[in-house]
């Protein structure tokens, strides 16, 4: 009886993939009645969508000059540590955005973003949103 419940908790555990506690896709947050999403793709890079226009990813421009939005993910912290960067593509300046993340489900995530170039020690009202990954 033993192994038997042993194997149905673990079985659940085995199966979560890498895929399902990934970050890539498209998040859907909502923050005083207004609907946003925060975007992760495949390639590494990070876009932002409001009302219909998309700011970021591989190549976009802030105030006439060309600019990228990129993410680095760190799992092995808890939490998640998550560095967006903005680069820009002329002089390879950078600005680092750092954020921390936690999986409430592998389609819901708590997500927080450190102002004053200073990383988040915890989730409150002031830093976070809860994001829920938008099924295709």
């Amino acid at each position: 009886m033993k192994k038997i419940l042993l194997i149905f908790l673990i079985i659940p555990l085995l199966s979560m993939t890498n895929d399902e506690t990934s970050l890539i896709g498209k998040w859907l947050g909502k923050d005083k009645n207004q609907i946003g999403y925060l975007i992760f793709d495949s390639d590494g890079f990070a876009s932002f969508e409001m009302n219909g226009k998309v700011v970021g990813g591989k190549e976009f421009e802030v105030e006439g000059e060309k600019v990228m939005l990129s993410y680095k993910v760190f799992k092995e912290m808890s939490p998640i540590h998550v560095d967006l960067t903005l680069t820009k593509l002329e002089s390879g300046e950078e600005t680092v955005m750092l954020c921390i993340a936690e999986f409430i489900t592998s389609d819901s995530l708590n997500f927080a973003i450190g102002f004053d170039n200073a990383r988040p020690t915890e989730f409150n009202d002031k830093n976070s949103i809860i994001l829920t990954r938008e099924k295709d």
